[in-house]
Protein backbone atom coordinates (compact mmCIF):
# COMPACT_ATOMS: atom_id res chain seq x y z
CA UNK A 1 0.00 0.00 0.00
CA UNK A 2 2.78 2.42 0.95
CA UNK A 3 4.52 1.60 -2.32
CA UNK A 4 1.37 2.48 -4.28
CA UNK A 5 1.02 5.77 -2.40
CA UNK A 6 4.67 6.63 -3.04
CA UNK A 7 4.27 6.00 -6.75
CA UNK A 8 1.11 8.09 -6.79
CA UNK A 9 2.84 10.93 -5.00
CA UNK A 10 5.76 10.75 -7.44
CA UNK A 11 3.37 10.96 -10.39
CA UNK A 12 1.61 13.92 -8.77
CA UNK A 13 4.90 15.76 -8.27
CA UNK A 14 5.91 15.11 -11.87
CA UNK A 15 2.55 16.34 -13.14
CA UNK A 16 2.86 19.46 -11.01
CA UNK A 17 6.35 20.12 -12.36
CA UNK A 18 5.10 19.72 -15.93
CA UNK A 19 2.19 22.03 -15.19
CA UNK A 20 4.52 24.65 -13.76
CA UNK A 21 6.76 24.42 -16.82
CA UNK A 22 3.79 24.83 -19.16
CA UNK A 23 2.32 27.69 -17.13
CA UNK A 24 5.62 29.54 -16.90
CA UNK A 25 6.28 28.92 -20.59
CA UNK A 26 10.00 28.97 -19.85
CA UNK A 27 12.52 29.05 -22.66
CA UNK A 28 14.39 25.71 -22.72
CA UNK A 29 18.05 26.10 -21.83
CA UNK A 30 21.12 23.98 -22.49
CA UNK A 31 23.79 25.07 -20.03
CA UNK A 32 26.31 22.35 -20.93
CA UNK A 33 28.81 24.75 -22.53
CA UNK A 34 30.28 27.19 -20.05
CA UNK A 35 33.70 28.22 -18.82
CA UNK A 36 33.77 25.55 -16.09
CA UNK A 37 32.78 22.66 -18.35
CA UNK A 38 35.29 23.80 -20.99
CA UNK A 39 38.06 24.09 -18.39
CA UNK A 40 37.33 20.64 -16.96
CA UNK A 41 37.79 19.12 -20.42
CA UNK A 42 41.25 20.58 -21.00
CA UNK A 43 42.89 21.00 -17.58
CA UNK A 44 44.41 17.50 -17.47
CA UNK A 45 46.15 17.81 -20.84
CA UNK A 46 46.89 21.52 -20.51
CA UNK A 47 47.76 22.22 -16.86
CA UNK A 48 49.01 25.68 -17.84
CA UNK A 49 45.51 26.72 -18.90
CA UNK A 50 43.61 29.19 -16.71
CA UNK A 51 40.20 30.79 -17.35
CA UNK A 52 40.55 34.40 -18.43
CA UNK A 53 38.53 36.97 -16.55
CA UNK A 54 40.25 40.36 -16.61
CA UNK A 55 39.06 43.25 -14.45
CA UNK A 56 37.15 46.03 -16.14
CA UNK A 57 39.80 48.53 -17.30
CA UNK A 58 39.70 51.85 -15.45
CA UNK A 59 39.14 53.72 -18.72
CA UNK A 60 36.07 51.65 -19.66
CA UNK A 61 32.40 52.05 -18.74
CA UNK A 62 30.16 48.96 -18.71
CA UNK A 63 26.44 48.61 -19.43
CA UNK A 64 24.88 45.21 -18.76
CA UNK A 65 21.60 43.70 -19.95
CA UNK A 66 20.61 46.44 -22.37
CA UNK A 67 17.52 45.44 -24.36
CA UNK A 68 18.16 45.80 -28.08
CA UNK A 69 14.90 44.29 -29.32
CA UNK A 70 11.66 42.84 -27.99
CA UNK A 71 10.06 39.99 -29.89
CA UNK A 72 6.34 40.43 -29.25
CA UNK A 73 5.12 36.96 -30.16
CA UNK A 74 7.17 33.82 -29.62
CA UNK A 75 6.14 30.34 -28.38
CA UNK A 76 7.44 31.53 -25.01
CA UNK A 77 5.63 34.86 -24.93
CA UNK A 78 7.15 38.30 -25.27
CA UNK A 79 10.91 38.00 -25.48
CA UNK A 80 13.60 40.61 -24.75
CA UNK A 81 17.06 40.17 -26.22
CA UNK A 82 20.03 41.86 -24.56
CA UNK A 83 23.58 43.05 -25.03
CA UNK A 84 26.42 43.81 -22.63
CA UNK A 85 28.22 46.91 -23.90
CA UNK A 86 31.61 48.38 -23.01
CA UNK A 87 32.96 51.73 -24.19
CA UNK A 88 35.88 54.03 -23.38
CA UNK A 89 35.00 56.68 -20.80
CA UNK A 90 36.75 59.40 -22.76
CA UNK A 91 34.41 61.42 -24.97
CA UNK A 92 34.52 60.68 -28.66
CA UNK A 93 33.32 58.18 -31.25
CA UNK A 94 35.03 54.84 -31.45
CA UNK A 95 35.03 51.87 -33.82
CA UNK A 96 32.74 49.11 -32.53
CA UNK A 97 32.84 45.33 -32.41
CA UNK A 98 29.76 43.14 -31.93
CA UNK A 99 30.77 39.79 -30.46
CA UNK A 100 28.94 36.47 -30.91
CA UNK A 101 29.40 33.57 -28.48
CA UNK A 102 29.72 29.90 -29.35
CA UNK A 103 28.09 26.73 -28.05
CA UNK A 104 26.93 24.76 -31.08
CA UNK A 105 24.00 27.13 -31.75
CA UNK A 106 22.38 25.44 -28.73
CA UNK A 107 24.32 26.32 -25.58
CA UNK A 108 26.50 29.13 -24.22
CA UNK A 109 25.58 32.76 -23.59
CA UNK A 110 26.93 36.26 -24.12
CA UNK A 111 28.89 36.23 -20.85
CA UNK A 112 31.46 34.03 -22.62
CA UNK A 113 32.43 37.04 -24.73
CA UNK A 114 32.69 39.50 -21.83
CA UNK A 115 36.37 38.85 -20.92
CA UNK A 116 37.48 39.67 -24.48
CA UNK A 117 34.96 42.50 -24.71
CA UNK A 118 36.42 44.19 -21.63
CA UNK A 119 40.00 43.76 -22.82
CA UNK A 120 39.31 45.08 -26.34
CA UNK A 121 37.27 48.02 -25.04
CA UNK A 122 40.30 49.00 -22.95
CA UNK A 123 42.23 49.41 -26.20
CA UNK A 124 39.89 52.00 -27.68
CA UNK A 125 36.83 50.21 -29.02
CA UNK A 126 33.16 49.90 -28.18
CA UNK A 127 32.46 46.20 -27.68
CA UNK A 128 29.04 44.59 -27.64
CA UNK A 129 28.45 41.00 -26.44
CA UNK A 130 25.15 39.95 -27.98
CA UNK A 131 22.42 37.53 -26.91
CA UNK A 132 20.67 35.53 -29.63
CA UNK A 133 18.04 32.81 -29.80
CA UNK A 134 19.55 29.33 -29.53
CA UNK A 135 18.26 26.25 -31.31
CA UNK A 136 16.10 24.94 -28.45
CA UNK A 137 14.18 28.20 -28.70
CA UNK A 138 14.27 29.05 -32.40
CA UNK A 139 15.89 27.48 -35.46
CA UNK A 140 17.89 29.05 -38.27
CA UNK A 141 17.72 31.87 -39.37
CA UNK A 142 16.42 33.40 -36.10
CA UNK A 143 19.94 33.95 -34.71
CA UNK A 144 20.97 35.77 -37.89
CA UNK A 145 17.93 38.05 -37.61
CA UNK A 146 18.74 38.73 -33.94
CA UNK A 147 22.34 39.72 -34.60
CA UNK A 148 21.49 41.95 -37.56
CA UNK A 149 18.86 43.64 -35.37
CA UNK A 150 21.53 44.26 -32.72
CA UNK A 151 23.77 45.94 -35.31
CA UNK A 152 20.91 48.21 -36.37
CA UNK A 153 20.31 49.02 -32.69
CA UNK A 154 23.98 49.94 -32.34
CA UNK A 155 23.67 52.45 -35.15
CA UNK A 156 20.39 53.81 -33.78
CA UNK A 157 22.12 54.38 -30.41
CA UNK A 158 25.53 55.33 -31.74
CA UNK A 159 25.55 58.79 -30.17
CA UNK A 160 24.58 57.49 -26.73
CA UNK A 161 27.25 54.79 -26.61
CA UNK A 162 30.13 56.58 -28.42
CA UNK A 163 29.92 54.39 -31.54
CA UNK A 164 31.21 55.48 -34.91
CA UNK A 165 28.44 54.00 -37.10
CA UNK A 166 30.70 53.91 -40.15
CA UNK A 167 33.14 51.55 -38.38
CA UNK A 168 31.40 48.45 -37.04
CA UNK A 169 32.99 44.99 -37.16
CA UNK A 170 31.70 41.59 -36.06
CA UNK A 171 33.51 38.71 -34.36
CA UNK A 172 32.42 35.28 -33.27
CA UNK A 173 33.79 32.10 -31.72
CA UNK A 174 33.00 28.56 -32.93
CA UNK A 175 29.28 28.55 -33.81
CA UNK A 176 29.49 32.28 -33.18
CA UNK A 177 32.27 32.47 -35.76
CA UNK A 178 30.03 30.84 -38.34
CA UNK A 179 27.28 33.32 -37.45
CA UNK A 180 29.65 36.29 -37.55
CA UNK A 181 30.89 35.26 -41.00
CA UNK A 182 27.36 34.68 -42.27
CA UNK A 183 26.11 38.01 -40.93
CA UNK A 184 29.16 39.85 -42.27
CA UNK A 185 29.10 38.26 -45.71
CA UNK A 186 25.38 38.97 -46.17
CA UNK A 187 25.60 42.75 -45.96
CA UNK A 188 22.53 44.21 -47.70
CA UNK A 189 20.92 40.79 -48.28
CA UNK A 190 17.25 41.51 -47.62
CA UNK A 191 16.35 37.84 -47.21
CA UNK A 192 18.31 37.56 -43.97
CA UNK A 193 17.52 40.95 -42.40
CA UNK A 194 14.49 39.93 -40.38
CA UNK A 195 11.97 42.39 -38.95
CA UNK A 196 13.17 43.03 -35.42
CA UNK A 197 13.45 46.78 -35.23
CA UNK A 198 15.20 49.89 -36.58
CA UNK A 199 14.63 49.12 -40.29
CA UNK A 200 15.84 52.61 -41.21
CA UNK A 201 19.37 51.68 -40.11
CA UNK A 202 21.86 49.40 -41.85
CA UNK A 203 23.03 46.07 -40.43
CA UNK A 204 26.17 46.06 -42.58
CA UNK A 205 29.58 45.54 -41.02
CA UNK A 206 32.97 46.71 -42.22
CA UNK A 207 35.09 43.74 -41.06
CA UNK A 208 34.73 40.14 -39.84
CA UNK A 209 36.70 38.08 -37.30
CA UNK A 210 36.01 34.33 -37.38
CA UNK A 211 37.50 32.37 -34.48
CA UNK A 212 37.30 28.62 -35.19
CA UNK A 213 33.95 28.90 -36.96
CA UNK A 214 32.92 26.82 -39.97
CA UNK A 215 32.81 28.62 -43.32
CA UNK A 216 31.26 25.90 -45.48
CA UNK A 217 28.96 23.20 -44.09
CA UNK A 218 29.29 21.42 -47.44
CA UNK A 219 33.10 21.18 -47.38
CA UNK A 220 34.46 17.64 -46.88
CA UNK A 221 35.96 18.48 -43.48
CA UNK A 222 32.45 19.37 -42.31
CA UNK A 223 30.15 17.17 -44.36
CA UNK A 224 32.09 13.96 -43.71
CA UNK A 225 31.70 14.23 -39.93
CA UNK A 226 29.44 11.56 -38.48
CA UNK A 227 26.19 13.11 -37.27
CA UNK A 228 23.16 12.07 -35.23
CA UNK A 229 19.64 13.50 -35.44
CA UNK A 230 20.43 15.65 -32.38
CA UNK A 231 23.83 16.88 -33.61
CA UNK A 232 24.05 20.65 -33.10
CA UNK A 233 24.06 21.68 -36.75
CA UNK A 234 21.38 19.14 -37.71
CA UNK A 235 19.16 20.40 -34.91
CA UNK A 236 19.73 24.07 -35.74
CA UNK A 237 19.16 23.62 -39.48
CA UNK A 238 16.18 21.27 -38.91
CA UNK A 239 17.59 18.32 -40.76
CA UNK A 240 20.81 16.88 -42.15
CA UNK A 241 22.33 17.81 -45.50
CA UNK A 242 20.40 15.11 -47.34
CA UNK A 243 17.02 16.33 -46.10
CA UNK A 244 17.77 20.09 -46.04
CA UNK A 245 20.51 20.82 -48.60
CA UNK A 246 18.97 24.25 -49.16
CA UNK A 247 19.54 25.29 -45.57
CA UNK A 248 23.01 23.78 -45.33
CA UNK A 249 24.10 25.82 -48.33
CA UNK A 250 22.28 29.02 -47.34
CA UNK A 251 23.82 28.93 -43.83
CA UNK A 252 27.34 28.45 -45.25
CA UNK A 253 29.02 31.87 -45.29
CA UNK A 254 31.26 31.08 -48.27
CA UNK A 255 28.36 31.06 -50.74
CA UNK A 256 27.60 34.71 -49.96
CA UNK A 257 31.12 36.02 -50.55
CA UNK A 258 31.60 38.40 -53.48
CA UNK A 259 33.75 41.24 -54.80
CA UNK A 260 32.19 43.63 -52.27
CA UNK A 261 32.93 41.50 -49.21
CA UNK A 262 34.78 43.03 -46.28
CA UNK A 263 38.21 42.24 -44.74
CA UNK A 264 38.40 39.09 -42.65
CA UNK A 265 40.60 37.73 -39.88
CA UNK A 266 40.67 34.00 -39.15
CA UNK A 267 41.95 32.62 -35.82
CA UNK A 268 42.20 28.84 -35.61
CA UNK A 269 42.77 26.09 -33.06
CA UNK A 270 44.51 22.81 -33.87
CA UNK A 271 41.22 21.25 -35.05
CA UNK A 272 40.85 21.82 -38.83
CA UNK A 273 37.23 20.60 -38.94
CA UNK A 274 36.04 23.73 -37.12
CA UNK A 275 37.19 25.95 -39.98
CA UNK A 276 35.99 23.89 -42.94
CA UNK A 277 35.98 26.01 -46.12
CA UNK A 278 38.29 28.67 -44.71
CA UNK A 279 41.16 28.31 -47.18
CA UNK A 280 38.80 28.30 -50.15
CA UNK A 281 37.25 31.54 -48.92
CA UNK A 282 40.66 33.11 -48.37
CA UNK A 283 41.58 32.25 -51.96
CA UNK A 284 38.42 33.95 -53.16
CA UNK A 285 39.17 37.07 -51.09
CA UNK A 286 42.72 37.12 -52.47
CA UNK A 287 41.36 36.95 -56.01
CA UNK A 288 39.16 39.96 -55.30
CA UNK A 289 42.02 41.80 -53.55
CA UNK A 290 40.13 41.89 -50.23
CA UNK A 291 42.39 41.99 -47.19
CA UNK A 292 42.47 38.83 -45.07
CA UNK A 293 44.81 37.18 -42.61
CA UNK A 294 45.08 33.91 -40.72
CA UNK A 295 46.72 33.03 -37.41
CA UNK A 296 46.72 29.51 -36.01
CA UNK A 297 47.17 28.33 -32.43
CA UNK A 298 48.77 24.92 -32.80
CA UNK A 299 46.99 23.50 -29.78
CA UNK A 300 44.20 20.94 -29.44
CA UNK A 301 41.95 23.29 -27.48
CA UNK A 302 38.88 24.38 -29.39
CA UNK A 303 37.76 27.24 -27.07
CA UNK A 304 41.33 28.55 -26.67
CA UNK A 305 40.14 32.17 -26.54
CA UNK A 306 38.60 31.55 -23.11
CA UNK A 307 41.89 30.66 -21.43
CA UNK A 308 45.36 31.87 -20.62
CA UNK A 309 47.95 31.56 -22.17
CA UNK A 310 46.01 32.01 -25.45
CA UNK A 311 43.69 34.81 -24.34
CA UNK A 312 46.14 37.71 -24.66
CA UNK A 313 47.49 36.81 -28.12
CA UNK A 314 43.92 36.33 -29.34
CA UNK A 315 43.01 39.84 -28.16
CA UNK A 316 46.22 41.24 -29.67
CA UNK A 317 45.54 39.69 -33.07
CA UNK A 318 42.00 41.05 -33.03
CA UNK A 319 42.98 44.57 -32.00
CA UNK A 320 45.83 44.77 -34.52
CA UNK A 321 43.49 43.64 -37.31
CA UNK A 322 40.75 46.08 -36.31
CA UNK A 323 43.18 49.02 -36.20
CA UNK A 324 44.45 48.01 -39.63
CA UNK A 325 41.09 47.69 -41.41
CA UNK A 326 38.90 50.20 -39.53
Amino acid sequence: MMKIISIAMLCFVCLQACARQTTNNEIPRDTSFNIISAYNKIKKDFPEARPANPDLPENVEAHYELVFTTLPETPFGERDLHVDLFHPKKEGKYPALIMVHGGGWRSGDKSLQVPMAKAIAGKGFVTVAVEYQLSLEAKYPAAVHNIKAAIRWMRANAEKYHIDPSRIAISGCSAGGQLASLVGLTNDVEKLEGKQGYPEYSSSVQAIIDIDGVINFLAPLSLNNERRPDSPDVEWLEGDFYTRPDRWKEASPIYWANEKSVPMLFLNSGFPRFTAGEHELMSMLDRWDIYNELHSFDVKVHPFWLFHPWFEPTVDYMVTFLHKVL
